[in-house]
């Protein structure tokens, strides 16, 4: 194997060594529980607060208003599932899209087999909620909108100052999954009136099993996690002080390196979807060309399944992963995909290029012969395949 290549940095991202050096003093001297009043305590607790207020500076709101978490996941169904039951009184309708991701999907679910009623709103070819859909979907019972800021699969950037504002005049909860984008792209909470915001610290060279939620001052959230005082009592649990700390390290580089990753991130990912287009054909591109994270690239491949390309692009030393998902052995198409209406078959054949900031502009040429390579040796073993 001559290279390794990672390109799956939506999934997750290598820890930035800054960050890694940033957290060691949090295991081996500042290792106390940051609830002790004693200094020991009181160290760790300063660790906490100032990824806080870094982490603050970065979204442009209030230290007070983030809350730590377990990541991603947790965010979401704490602000999903919080938010129905602390205003279910007002009522039970809650709506979302049809391309989130599953931790708002089944978390949705979940509400729907305790009495909510949900609506899914649908998207364009390109993955974008229509906002007039949104103001249509809502009604005098409606207590929460989630809608996904950046897509995981195909990147597409949602309307979020159109779609809060919504949200906002009719009084309604607006929470947004920004686990893709958060470190990526500029995000003002003091303009754009999100309620609640997640965030994970793994998407941006931090470490893994920490994030954040985002309660804005005076949105009214019930606890999920019960227990100690901790998070100012809404989040129960002793702090992961070094995940923290590396979080706060993490979003501190993401901001200060945010021009500079994104030109060499678009560069490179511009520079292989336009050579995949041209150079291989029957391929079809999936999301909008501008309004998109520019890291992530997902391409269908007419005649090739997408676990197929996978495997023999891992063994060239590249990994990328697939539109598609495996459930209980079943391969089901994407569901993002499937609602931007691609056809199933085709959906099936989806790659999702992810690119990151040690990406090497210099390896594209491999990557590009190595993706020829793999897509001709499988339309050659299809049946179905007819150029």
């Amino acid at each position: 194997m001559d290279k390794l290549i990672y390109l799956d940095h939506n999934s997750t991202t290598p820890p930035d060594p800054r960050v890694i050096k940033a957290m060691l003093p949090y295991y081996t001297e500042a290792w106390g529980n940051a609830s002790s009043l004693h200094q020991f305590g009181r160290h760790a607790k300063a660790g906490i607060e100032e990824a806080r207020e870094i982490i603050a500076g970065a979204f442009n709101c209030l230290p007070e208003e983030i809350f730590f978490t377990s990541g991603g996941t947790e965010s979401d169904n704490f602000a999903v599932k919080g938010t129905a039951y602390e205003h279910r009184s007002k009522g039970r309708h809650i709506i979302t899209s049809k391309i989130e991701h599953h931790a708002i999907l089944e978390s949705f679910a979940f509400l729907e087999e305790d009495g909510f009623e949900a609506t899914y709103l649908p998207v364009d070819k390109y993955g974008f909620v229509d906002p007039d859909d949104l103001r249509k979907a809502i009604r005098s019972d409606t207590i929460l909108v989630s809608i996904m800021y950046a897509n995981n699969e195909v990147g597409t950037i949602q309307r979020m100052d159109e779609l809060a504002w919504i949200c906002a005049e009719k009084g309604v909860i607006f929470h947004s999954d920004a686990v893709q984008a958060a470190g990526k792209i500029p995000i003002d909470l003091k303009k754009t009136p999100i309620s609640l915001m997640s965030t994970s610290g793994h998407k941006i060279y931090g470490p893994k099993g920490v994030g954040i939620l985002y309660v804005r001052q005076g949105t009214r959230i019930m606890r999920w996690q019960t227990g100690g005082h901790h998070e100012r009592g809404l989040r129960a649990g002793t702090e992961n002080v070094p995940a923290i700390v590396g979080y706060g390290k993490a979003m501190g580089l993401a901001r200060a390196e945010m021009r500079e990753n994104d030109r060499k991130i678009s560069g490179m990912a511009e520079e292989f979807r336009r050579r995949v287009l041209a150079e291989i054909p029957d391929v079809r591109f999936n999301g909008p060309e501008n309004d998109r994270i520019k890291g992530t690239v997902s391409l269908c491949f007419k005649g090739a399944e997408g676990e197929a390309i996978i495997l023999n692009l891992d063994m060239t030393g590249i990994g990328v992963t697939s539109g598609s998902a495996c459930t209980s052995g079943a391969l089901e198409p994407s569901h993002v995909l499937t609602a931007m209406g691609v056809p199933p078959e085709l959906a099936q054949s989806a790659i999702r290029f992810s690119f990151g900031k040690d990406n090497d502009p210099g390896d594209i040429d491999y990557i590009i012969n190595s993706l020829k390579a793999a897509i001709e040796k499988l339309r050659m073993m299809s049946p179905f395949y007819q150029s």
